[in-house]
């Protein structure tokens, strides 16, 4: 077998392993998922009409909704993906990941695993997300077909890079709680961020903080996708973004990996 179809059948193999984890022990996603959807509800239906008006020219709630929810599909993606930190946080503590070092599998096939599967359960809490909010009145009447695909792929990026961040963050945590609490940044960020209100409607000290963060951009060009609106140079920072972040995570998870005796 070569070396190509021993790391795709093997990275299936850790694909199914934690996708069936999940399955088996839904509470960590399902506490995950919570959050974005709460503040969804919250951020719409109590202060729905307060927040819009920082929106100005007479925005009302319907206005809002569709302004918070591509913010709130990003959250989604930073709180999902913390559970690929504390699985990779149980599996090294554990010592499962020893056993795997003496097995006859592709190295690189664990992490390529936790990776997979983190993004699958991302891109599906999203929908989730976007259900609830489309039953609470989301519309995206303007995107084209080709926008929805741009969406979708700029989320599918996001994850992925997001992703391999958290699973660094798991390597470099010496149990599922520390890997917990170290990946709460993923939620604090989007907080800070456009997601629930425009930047110049914020203290002038502050813009500076949520303008230059991964999740700005990424916000604005999916929000721009969604409601047909202009992108300007957020799709190219975003993809910017995403893509330093991702090489950044590759690289610090995959040194970790090497060099942890566990």
């Amino acid at each position: 077998m070569s070396s190509l179809s021993l790391a795709v059948r093997d990275s299936s193999t850790m694909l199914r392993r934690n996708l069936l984890h999940a399955r088996r022990y839904p509470s960590l996603t399902l506490n995950l998922l919570l959050t974005p959807v709460m503040l969804l509800l919250l951020f719409v239906y109590i202060f729905g009409e307060v927040m819009s008006a920082g929106m100005g020219d007479g925005a009302d709630r319907s206005e809002y909704i569709a302004y918070v929810v591509p913010g709130i599909a990003l959250m989604t993606i930073g709180s999902t993906v913390i559970g690929a930190a504390v699985s990779v946080a149980t599996d090294m503590s554990e010592g499962i990941i020893a056993r795997f070092r003496t097995m006859a599998i592709h190295r690189g096939s664990v992490l390529i695993g936790h990776v997979v599967g983190s993004v699958l359960q991302s891109i599906a809490s999203v929908l989730l997300v976007g259900a609830v909010a489309v039953a609470i009145g989301f519309r995206s009447t303007d995107a084209t077909a080709l926008e929805w695909l741009a969406a979708f792929g700029l989320l599918a990026l996001f994850a992925l890079a997001l992703t391999w961040i958290a699973v660094g963050m798991g390597m470099a945590s010496p149990n599922a709680e520390a890997a917990s609490n170290s990946a709460m940044p993923l939620i604090l960020l989007p907080l800070i961020s456009s997601a629930f209100t425009p930047i110049d409607a914020m203290p002038g000290w502050f813009q500076p903080i949520a303008e230059y963060q991964p999740f700005t951009p990424a916000i604005e060009t999916l929000r721009g996708l969604l409601l047909g609106t202009e992108i300007g140079h957020n799709g190219w920072l975003a993809v910017a973004w995403s893509i330093a972040l991702a090489a950044l995570g590759y690289r610090w998870s995959t040194a970790s990996f090497r060099r942890d005796p566990k």
